[in-house]
């Protein structure tokens, strides 16, 4: 399949070079940057950045999960 896209100058400028310190053809950077994109949108479970996922909190600070129990329980919707 043949896809055509116009890049802005700047853009296509950046892969050229790009292509030219990594000594691969344009066609495989793109390929391998489009590759790239694709598996890590679908490797990704989540939209959050690493530092965040990664936070371990305070040791001086009280863990969330140590409040659950003393969480209300949801209301019931009312119907009428």
């Amino acid at each position: 399949m043949q896809i055509m896209i116009d890049l802005p100058p700047d853009l296509e400028q950046d892969l050229i070079r790009q292509a030219a310190q990594s000594n691969v053809p344009l066609q495989t950077l793109i390929l391998q940057a489009l590759r790239q994109l694709i598996h890590s949108k679908s490797d990704s479970t989540s939209q959050w950045l690493e530092v965040i996922l990664s936070y371990k909190g305070s040791p001086d600070f009280p863990a969330f999960e140590s409040y659950r129990d003393e969480l209300l329980p949801p209301r019931e919707a009312e119907l009428f």
